[in-house]
Formats: structure tokens, sequence, C-alpha cells
């Protein structure tokens, strides 16, 4: 059992190294590493994504040992070695608590400790699959991601201050697009024949707004710090929706410095927007029916537990009512009802099970059921 100073040293080691990992970015395809890493784990707080990148730049999905085997029904590989996040430890505040900390609140955090998670490359079982797998194939379509390109500037245009327009690529001077502080508007080459880009296009835009609008504090950062940064935001959201935007540069990257404050600071600034924009994103593509859930064939509902059948309902019944496309919205139906036919299926035999272990217990009758239901 490591000592109290041995144990704090082991922690002081591990985010030194998850710095150090993060000041080596300056190399373009490292920088591209962490963003996918951000995309992937854009609810974790940036101690935890520096921390997983810096244990293992590949990680695309990490749960605890109990939750994997709990809830997805996949066991951790013998001798894999777990990658340590930072997890709070939540106090139930006594009423001296809570004057001292001037809180309200019936619990805080009152620290952190390390545990061990793992990634999905480290266990092996039933296949996991996520609403990004079917956001991807959807936006593969040509009219799918024009949809997502029209929602979000519609989003932008009706629920938020800025304003965004299009103007012919010709207009712009070799741009795609820009974004005016002075105006807070948005400008997008209209005329864009590449579809995914009009949509990075407008991603990077918005990060701009975000970042270096006339409010922002970031606004005076040098013109390459603030074009790293849009562009970084912009290649993670293509990321979480799946479309591969890998040919596009990053750029400047290079010339950030290198100095561990600056640097921690960019990467929480890109962090907390691209979480934005990626919540805004998942909305939309649901609101579209773009996230389809998995076909399940009937001999594969048989399969799941009553747990899994439950979740698998309550799921597709949140689907059905964010559908705006109607042949979608019958497909999903139909899925549905598929899930509650064998819902139902299970509880008539559970029914019967129990009639005919208890045979002493008397079942109503028909006339008082008639009763009951007038």
């Amino acid at each position: 059992m490591p000592t109290k100073e041995e144990a704090e040293e082991w922690k002081k080691q591990l985010v030194d190294n998850a710095e150090q990992q993060i000041l080596n970015l300056t190399d373009s395809e490292k920088f591209k590493s962490y963003l996918d890493t951000v995309a992937k784990f854009h609810r974790y707080s940036q101690r935890n994504i520096d921390l997983i990148y810096s244990q293992n730049p590949s990680a695309s999905q990490v749960a605890g040992f109990k939750k994997w085997q709990n809830d997805f029904k996949r066991s951790v590989n013998k001798g894999e070695k777990g990658i340590r996040i930072a997890a709070p430890i939540i106090k139930k505040l006594t009423p001296d608590d809570q004057k001292r900390l001037d809180t309200t609140e019936e619990k805080a955090i009152v620290g952190y400790r390390y545990i061990p998670v793992f990634d999905i490359s480290q266990t092996s079982g039933e296949p996991v699959l996520s609403a990004k797998d079917f956001v991807k194939e959807n936006l593969a379509d040509h009219q799918n991601v024009t949809s997502l390109y029209n929602a979000f500037k519609d989003y932008l245009n009706q629920q938020t201050d800025l304003k965004v327009s299009e103007v012919p690529l010709a207009t712009l001077n070799g741009a795609k697009g820009y974004f005016q502080p002075s105006t807070n508007e948005i400008v997008i080459g209209g005329d864009e024949p590449d579809n995914a880009l009009k949509l990075k296009t407008l991603y990077h835009e918005y990060a701009h707004s975000q970042l270096h609008g006339l409010k922002s504090a970031f606004k005076d950062r040098p013109r390459a710090y603030q074009e790293t940064q849009a562009e970084a935001v912009a290649y993670v959201a293509m990321q979480n929706i799946g479309v591969d935007t890998s040919n596009y540069s990053l750029g400047y990257v290079a010339t950030w410095a290198k100095d561990k404050a600056v640097i921690h600071s960019a990467l929480s600034e890109i962090q907390q927007v691209s979480n934005k924009v990626i919540e805004l994103s998942d909305g939309l593509t649901k609101q579209l029916g773009l996230q389809e859930a998995p076909k399940e064939p009937e001999h594969d509902l048989k399969k799941l537990s009553a747990q899994d059948l439950n979740k698998s309902y309550q799921g597709l019944q949140q689907q059905v009512q964010q559908a705006t496309n109607p042949q979608q919205k019958s497909e999903l139906q139909n899925k549905l009802n598929d899930v509650h036919h064998e819902i139902s299926n299970r509880t008539q035999k559970q029914l019967k099970t129990f009639s005919e272990q208890n045979p002493a217990i008397k079942q109503p009758e028909h006339n008082a059921a008639k009763t009951l239901k007038r």
C-alpha cells in the first residue's frame, strides 16, 4: 500500500505527464489526435480529456470495469492497464459546512481521487453502437449534410443574436466565409459546392463569434491563434457527427507559444466552444431524424434483457416524438411497435406462469372487469 506522500507524487507525475503531452501539440498530426479525443469525450472535464489523451491518444469510449460488465455486457481483457481519470469526492454537508461555504446545497465536491477506466479496445463482448454510427451513415448523403447546415443556420438566426447570411464565393476574395465582429454577422459562400466544407465553414465562423467577438475575453488573441482555435472547433464538430475532414488543414499550430499556461488556456477555450457546438449539433440531428436507432430484428429483441428492452422502448419513444420526416417517423414507429409487442409477450408469459404457480389466487370475473372499466 503506497504512503500518502507516494500517492501524491504519483498523482503529480500523472498530471505533469498530461501537461507535457499537451505542450508537445505543436505538431499538427498530434494536434489532430488530441482534437479527436476532445470530440469523443466532450462531456469530460478538461483535466480528464488531457489525462485520457496522455495515457491513450487513440481511446474512443471509456468506462469503469463494472460499467462495462453491467451496462454493455463486455469484459475487460486480462492484463489490461487502466486509464486513470479524476473523479470527484462528494460529501454530504452539515449545517456548519453549509454556513462555512455559504451555500444551501446538501452536497459538495471536497476533493478528487484517481480511478481506473478502460477503453473499449481493452474489452471484449457484445458490440457497442452509438447514435454517431448512424449519424455518420446518414450524413454521407448530400441532402442530409445540407439539411444540417440549414438547420444550424436557422437556429443561429432565430435563437441567437447572430445574423448568418450567404453571398457568392466570388465576392469573398478566396475565403469560404467570415465573421464580422462589429455587426455580429457570419457570412458564408452560399454557392460552395462541397457541402461538408460549407458546414465546416459555418462551424469555424461560429467559433470565431463565440471566442473572438467584441465582448469576448479572447478577442485580442493574435490572428494565427484565433484561426487555429476556430479551425480546431470546426474539426471537433465535424468529427463528432462522423464527417471526415482530415484533408482540411488545421493551420497555424506551429505558431503557438510553447508556454504551459497559454496552451492550456487555448485548449480550454476550444473545449468550451466545442462542447456547445456538439450539444447544438446533436439536438439538430435528432430533430432532423438523422440519429436513427439500430434496426433490431425480432429475434435480436428476444435476446435483450428486460432492462435493455425497456431502454430501447424509451429511446424509440423519444425519437418518434422528435422525428420530423414522415417516412422516418413511420419506420421508428414500426420499430417501437416491435419492441412493445415483445414486452407485451413477455408480460403475458410471466402472468401465465405466475397464475399456474399460484392456483389459489382467484382471478377477476368477467363482469367485475366490466364494472371496473365503466
